[in-house]
């Protein structure tokens, strides 16, 4: 594995439920919000690298397992690492965090498309290398 990104993100009434809590779904857009930050410390900003390379990252599956609640207001920690390279796609494993307690865990499969056909294509090796 490759080392582990953190981005930190605030839980907003926006995120939440009625119960005060963050909603399920929002964890993906937290996943998110880390992985496009992970990527631009990289160097690699997703609309330059569309605009470079004709291609882009899109998701392809998540597998997420919730373990405790987040709340209104909560500094989250929200990591993002490198568990599986490949030509075609990765695989990011991916967690939040409120101070020592893991909220969720999960796995996001990205793969590379050629953005115009929407088509699978190769990653090009000049964005694998910023990766591995």
């Amino acid at each position: 594995m490759s080392t582990v990104f953190e981005h930190p993100i605030r839980v907003y009434w926006e995120d939440t439920d009625a119960g005060g809590i963050v909603f399920y779904a929002n964890y993906l857009k937290f996943f998110e919000r880390a992985r496009t930050e992970w990527l631009r410390a990289l160097g690699i900003g997703q609309h330059a690298l569309r605009e470079e390379t004709g291609g882009m990252f899109v998701v392809s599956e998540t597998a997420v397992k919730y373990h405790r609640p987040a709340k209104l207001d909560d500094q989250l920690r929200v990591t993002a690492t490198l568990a599986e390279g490949g030509r075609a796609s990765l695989v990011i494993a991916q967690q939040a965090w409120l101070g020592e307690t893991l909220l969720c865990e999960g796995t996001i499969r990205i793969g590379w498309v050629d953005a115009a056909a929407m088509k699978p294509a190769r990653i090009p090796s000049s964005v694998l290398e910023r990766l591995t």
